[in-house]
């Protein structure tokens, strides 16, 4: 990989880190809403899901966008469009502007992964990619234990209210997007077109693309975003429960910091798996990853104290492995053609379908029942999955 191209990588990777801070700011901040708001976990969970939908039904959209304008252009817009939805958050009365807010944020931000994932896709070779999803994946994993540790250090103090935090997030949201707007190398999928496809098909001879295992390959994507989505939601509602206490920190602080804690897991789960994720095993890897999602969601399902923290450390290190497999075989799948559309409508099922697990967490109040469904989930994405290796190994 060159550095030209890795320093591309990074750049996007920074917009992908903070797609899943707006991501991860409500829940960091849910419990702080509902008491604002006088509403219990069935509201703040179905507030979790109209963030998600959009996130997942406007990708398919904004996929075949990036298909005929380019990333750079959409990715802009992303950030800008985010920016806003939080400084409106920041200033809303009501539950209902809030709920408002969340919609349009998670419009704008069902803008990123087709896009950036469709620039990496379409700067590197089959032996590179799994390296650069990887790099990719670690950055989001970045964002993702840092949206709660940022939300620890802000509230620990117990002088900041989430609205004054919302209005922070829009300030690294604007400031990249200038950044992307003089550094960003302008890319269009119809100029890069036959270069692409040249690479791809000289390397592996497999740009010809697969839809029946693209479309079985969603259902595993959709299965495994279920998951991510009940399980992120109210993290740090279950952590509340670990029976930690620190002198000067307020419950809102350490209940951020535990969930960042544990969600750094997945940034070496994210490079160990980038690591392993190579043409020809990804099919298996990806089995072996989601069945192991199932034996430590029971864990969660009946850990008390802290093993709380030690049951969801251990699944964040093995739910995100999951990324630079399943991304990789996505750009397997799909032609170099298609390939912003194939991510798009990915992203659409995986995160709108999978938005549901919020609302499914929410209203199942006992954590066995929850956690042990989404054992059964884990399973049956690891069944999916395996359908997909050894039709591979059948080759």
């Amino acid at each position: 990989m060159s550095r030209t191209t890795f320093r591309l990588i990074l750049l996007v990777s920074c917009a992908h880190a903070l797609v899943h801070v707006f991501e991860l700011a409500l829940p960091s901040v849910e419990q702080m809403i509902g008491a604002e708001f006088h509403v219990g976990t069935k509201q703040t969970g179905l507030l979790g899901t109209v963030w998600r939908i959009p996130f997942g039904v406007g990708a398919v959209f904004t996929g075949w966008l990036v298909d005929r304008y380019g990333s750079k252009r959409l990715l802009l817009i992303y950030l800008a469009g985010c920016s806003a939805m939080c400084l409106i958050a920041g200033v809303a009365r009501t539950f209902d502007g809030v709920f408002v807010a969340m919609l349009c944020m998670g419009c704008f931000a069902s803008i990123y992964h087709p896009a950036g994932l469709a620039l990496i896709s379409h700067e590197t070779t089959p032996e590179t990619r799994g390296a650069a999803l990887g790099w990719h994946g670690i950055f989001g994993s970045i964002g993702i234990a840092g949206a709660p540790f940022l939300a620890g250090i802000v509230f620990a103090s117990g002088e900041v209210t989430w609205r004054e935090y919302y209005m922070a997030l829009a300030i690294p949201g604007l400031a990249l997007m200038l950044l992307m707007a003089f550094r960003l190398r302008e890319t269009h999928p119809v100029h890069r077109q036959d270069e692409t496809n040249r690479t791809v098909t000289a390397a592996t001879h497999q740009d010809q693309g697969n839809w029946r295992r693209y479309s079985i390959l969603l259902i595993t994507g959709v299965l495994s975003g279920f998951i991510y989505a009940a399980f992120m939601h109210f993290l740090p509602r279950y952590l509340d429960d670990a029976g930690f206490s620190v002198a000067g920190v307020s419950a809102a602080g350490l209940r951020n910091r535990l969930a960042a804690l544990v969600l750094a897991c997945g940034i070496v789960g994210q490079s160990v798996a980038g690591k392993f994720a190579k043409p020809g095993r990804l099919e298996w890897g990806l089995t072996v990853i989601l069945f192991a999602n199932a034996p430590l969601l029971l864990w969660m399902a009946f850990a008390s104290g802290h093993a709380r923290v030690a049951a969801t450390c251990l699944l964040a290190l093995v739910h995100f492995m999951n990324q630079p497999f399943y991304n990789s075989l996505i750009a397997e799948y799909v032609t170099a053609r298609r390939r912003s559309l194939g991510y798009g409508f990915s992203n659409m099922v995986c995160f709108s379908l999978g938005g549901l697990g919020p609302t499914f967490a929410g209203f199942i109040k006992s954590d066995e029942w929850t956690y042990g469904g989404l054992a059964i989930v884990a399973a049956l994405g690891g069944c999916v999955s395996l359908v997909l290796a050894m039709s591979r190994s059948r080759q």
